[in-house]
């Protein structure tokens, strides 16, 4: 006889509901989720303030901030284009149901430009990160659903926003991307001098002098 549907409410307050023959309802969770940034390789990025919007118009201010998770790689290849690889330790949001919406501001250290951008998050991606965590992956049922659930900004040059959330399964899911305005203070909004949080690393100097920054890849 088919299982019951299980509706899934769960320890986030989301109005989504998700139904399963895998459940994970009872797998441990936390009763929050983390944001993340990451950035193509070499192209390094200075997160200098952020805030998140929930469903019920709740606002958390410095939601997260500093370096974006990325890489300089040791070889050969024009790694910077596109993204390679989705993932990173992000920091929880903690007291806020799922994100509506999510602010950021962030210094580009190769283009020494700071922008700034709401960022609009769609009822799919908390659909998937409930899921997320009240679901086993169907693929390896004998694993119990993610801890937490998690939401990715990725941060390109130009000001692209590129958002991801991984679902149940842990694979990342690009849910959402937007388009940043420059910010007319400048680097901490002008209290600095126009000072941004440090140079262009080396490697990255040698790899932008042979590949260039690849806008449009992102």
């Amino acid at each position: 006889m088919r299982m019951l549907v299980t509706l899934l409410g769960g320890l986030i307050v989301t109005g989504c509901h998700v139904t399963s023959t895998n459940s994970g309802e009872n797998d441990p969770k936390y009763p929050w989720w983390e944001l993340a940034f990451i950035k193509p390789n070499f192209m390094n990025v200075w997160v200098e303030d952020s805030s998140v919007e929930d469903i019920n118009g709740k606002v958390v201010l410095r939601a997260g901030g500093g370096n974006a998770s990325g890489a300089e790689p040791n070889d050969d290849k024009e790694s910077a284009r596109g993204w390679i690889g989705v993932g990173g330790t992000g920091k929880p949001v903690i007291g806020v149901g799922l994100p509506k919406r999510i602010f950021v501001r962030w210094q580009s250290i190769p283009e020494q430009k700071t922008y700034r951008a709401w960022v609009d998050i769609p009822e799919k991606a908390r659909q998937v990160m409930v899921t997320s965590t009240h679901q086993r992956c169907p693929e390896t049922p004998e694993k119990t659903a993610r801890f937490m659930a998690s939401v990715y900004l990725g941060l390109a040059p130009g000001g692209v926003v590129q958002v991801w959330v991984r679902d149940l399964c842990r694979r990342p899911v690009k849910v959402a991307r937007a388009q940043a305005e420059l910010e007319p203070l400048g680097p901490e909004l002008g209290k600095n001098g126009g000072q941004y949080a440090y140079p262009v690393s080396e490697k990255a100097k040698r790899y932008i002098d042979k590949y260039g920054i690849p806008y449009g890849s992102w």
